[in-house]
Parts: C-alpha cells; sequence; structure tokens
C-alpha cells in the first residue's frame, strides 16, 4: 500500500480508515492470527475452560450447601480470576504494540515479520503497561462523574501506544501527544470506536446463537477465543491505522517518515 492510499490533510476518514485497517488485516493474515492466538485466543480459551469446569462443579452442589462452601476455595478462585485479569492485560498491550509495528511496516510497503513485531512489543512493555494503568484509572475517575468526561478523555489517549511504539515520547509525552492529534477528530473516533463496538456485539451475538444451540463446553470455549482474537486484531489494527491517519491528515507526515524511527 502506498502512503496515497490514507489521508490528505485535514479530514480523517472514517471509511479509508476501515479500508486500511482490513486491508492490512488481509495482506497479513497469517501474522495477524498468529500473533492473536499468542496473545488473547489461547489465554482465553484456557480460562473459559477453567471456568466452565468450576461451573460444572458449582452446577453439583446442592445450593443449601453453598453458603458453607471453603473459604479457601473462594480466595483461590478469586486470586486466580484476578491473576488471568493481569495476565489478559498485559497480553493485550503486547498486542496492540505488536500490531502497531506490523501495521506501519505494511504501510510502508516491507512485510512484517512475527519475532520483530514480539520484538518491539516487548520492548515498550514497560511504558505501555504505564500508559495502560493511566489510561484506565484516569478515565475510570472521569466515568465516576460523568461519562461524557471520560469518553472524551479516552478519545483522547485513544492513540498513546502508536505514539509510544513510532516516537518513543515516555509515558506522559505519548499521552500529551495523542490528545493534540486527536484535537479536532474527537468525533470521527468516537464514530469508528462505535461502528467497531457494534460490529464486535453482532459477531458475539451470532456466535452466542450458535453455542445456545449446539451447546457449550468446549465449543463455547473456542468460539469465546475465536471472538476475543478477532476482536483484538480489528480494535490494535484500526487503533494503529487511525494513529498514521491523524498524522497524515493533521502534519501531512508520510507513512516513509514514520518508519524511520526503525531503520
Amino acid at each position: 500500500m502506498t502512503t496515497a492510499a490514507l489521508g490528505q490533510p485535514g479530514r480523517f476518514e472514517i471509511g479509508r480508515v476501515f479500508n486500511t485497517t482490513f486491508g492490512v488485516i488481509t495482506r497479513n493474515i497469517g501474522l495477524c492470527v498468529g500473533l492473536a492466538l499468542l496473545f488473547s485466543g489461547l489465554p482465553t480459551f484456557l480460562f473459559q475452560l477453567w471456568n466452565e469446569a468450576r461451573m460444572s462443579k458449582l452446577a453439583g452442589v446442592d445450593p443449601s450447601n453453598l453458603a458453607l462452601a471453603d473459604p479457601n476455595v473462594v480466595i483461590r478462585d478469586s486470586l486466580f480470576t484476578f491473576a488471568f485479569g493481569l495476565v489478559y492485560f498485559l497480553l493485550s498491550l503486547l498486542l496492540q504494540s505488536a500490531l502497531v509495528r506490523a501495521t506501519i511496516e505494511d504501510l510502508n510497503g516491507k512485510k512484517p515479520g512475527f519475532g520483530d513485531s514480539v520484538q518491539i512489543a516487548l520492548q515498550c512493555l514497560l511504558p505501555t503497561v504505564g500508559i495502560g494503568i493511566l489510561v484506565a484509572l484516569g478515565t475510570g475517575i472521569a466515568s465516576l462523574a460523568l461519562l461524557v468526561p471520560g469518553i472524551i478523555l479516552w478519545l483522547g489517549w485513544s492513540v498513546s501506544i502508536p505514539v509510544l511504539v513510532q516516537e518513543r515520547r515516555g509515558v506522559f509525552g505519548s499521552m500529551s501527544r495523542s490528545r493534540a492529534l486527536a484535537k479536532g477528530n474527537r468525533w470521527s473516533l468516537f464514530g469508528l470506536f462505535v461502528i467497531l463496538f457494534i460490529l464486535a456485539m453482532v459477531i458475539q451475538a451470532l456466535l452466542g446463537t450458535f453455542v445456545y444451540l449446539f451447546g457449550a463446553g468446549i465449543v463455547g470455549s473456542v468460539i469465546g477465543a475465536v471472538v476475543s482474537a478477532v476482536m483484538s486484531t480489528v480494535m490494535s489494527t484500526a487503533t494503529a491505522v487511525s494513529y498514521v491517519e491523524l498524522r497524515q491528515v493533521k502534519e501531512g507526515t508520510s507513512v516513509d517518515e514514520l518508519a524511520e524511527i526503525f531503520s
């Protein structure tokens, strides 16, 4: 793909971001599937298998005895769930960083590599975690007062990780840079992510119906892992493409210039 396929200075176009996003995924389907399975699909599948086994045990327990459940088991299950949430959070950040790298390489006319993408993601892991925590806390606290301020903050920080991976500005510098890039384009970003959210809900509903008709168990776990992997890939790639689009429409920056940091 050439730089001309993306934006012209001044206008962020949702349709163009969609086309570019799915173009990147289609051209690198093997890489995207591998990254998604490693960082999203497999962990989700294992957790859902464990949860299915746990729920099956509870289903066989007399409801009158649930209050007498071993507190050690309850604590163990709670700790395991918390640990999985933490690991999944870290893996989702690694996936996004790896797909940012892969997306820029693809848009620069190169063939992204699995090892190279993972290596860049690992190099950026600690500051990426810092951004993830600050964005979650900032938007969460803002949303406690009113939902709208939380959404506005989240949109402003939505391309912080692509900024970090590409420009190496550090945690606060990347978040500030993201807000500057998103300024004036928050409604477009909002529309993009709303459409992606609706798409995710439709896919989840369709596959949920399939699980309901044909049974849960391992089928449900596989479908849950597939949904998680697909939507994580689409969201992460769309975020990376949005970053490129924002830089082009606001600064006229070419993809070649974006890739120079890795030369």
